[in-house]
């Protein structure tokens, strides 16, 4: 079945509106989780924070991810500031994974998806190809993104080591914690954000991983909803609950492969 009879067949176009309640959701969802990794970790209760600064990494992957489809309901100027605050937070240009993430919707596990090139390794290589992953990201997007999108790196760029260097010269350690733990985050990404969504699926890319499992999604805020967001990629986080169960009502026959 093509991608263009599956549109056809699920009633999905109503899903890519959000309510206000919806938006607000979607656009401060990693707010209390930095907080309250921010308040634990300045009191120095790194490990207590650990959990919390796992959590808002997670809601800012959600919310950037949201951003790079236009899905979050905001213009396009607060959906850009999204981009470039979240940039700071997460210690990488987000606009730099917006451009791979285009293209890997594009070119899904061909040679020329970028970011997708984890999913054919092993999960134990997946994790040692991080470093190189977060490298690469940047490096395609200076040398094959417009214009547009090298201002908007070299600018994250910028930003996130001037933070850094006045963090780490005034030696401000809770914010010291937090871009350690960000940076680690980020090292795993060809790990947990593409190889455990994508491989062994090389034979049918568009059938990307899903997880279906209540209390799992709930602890990844939803992100694991891959196979259903490869198919409908408009159409926000907060809806895909709802788009996975219209998709099996009218779709049964597709197979669906864990992600975890």
């Amino acid at each position: 079945m093509t991608h263009q009879e599956i549109l056809k067949k699920v009633q999905w176009k109503d899903l890519k509106t959000l309510t206000f309640k919806e938006m607000l959701i979607e656009n401060n969802l990693t707010i209390p989780w930095f907080l309250a990794s921010m308040a634990l970790s300045y009191f120095g209760y790194y490990l207590l924070a650990l959990p919390f600064s796992a959590f808002f990494f997670l809601a800012g992957l959600r919310q950037v991810h949201n951003g790079f489809h236009n899905s979050l309901g905001t213009n396009k100027f607060l959906t850009w500031l999204t981009l470039y605050t979240n940039s700071i937070l997460l210690m990488v240009s987000i606009h730099a994974v917006k451009f791979n993430h285009i293209r890997h919707h594009k070119y899904c596990l061909t040679e020329d998806d970028y970011e997708g090139k984890s999913a054919r390794m092993t999960w134990y290589g997946a994790i040692l190809y991080g470093p190189v992953h977060m490298f690469l990201i940047h490096k395609i997007t200076l040398q094959l993104g417009n214009k547009n999108y090298v201002k908007n790196v070299i600018l994250e760029l910028t930003s996130i080591a001037i933070v850094a260097f006045l963090v780490f010269y005034f030696n401000i350690h809770f914010l010291m914690y937090h871009i350690i733990v960000m940076v680690f985050a980020e090292f795993l990404m060809a790990f947990f954000a593409v190889w455990t969504v994508h491989h062994d699926t090389e034979d049918s890319p568009e059938y990307a991983r899903t997880q279906r499992k209540g209390w799992k999604n709930k602890i990844t805020f939803s992100m694991f909803y891959h196979l259903e967001h490869h198919l409908f990629p408009a159409v926000p986080t907060i809806k895909l609950p709802e788009l996975a169960k219209r998709i099996d009502e009218a779709l049964p026959e597709i197979e669906k492969k864990n992600t975890f």
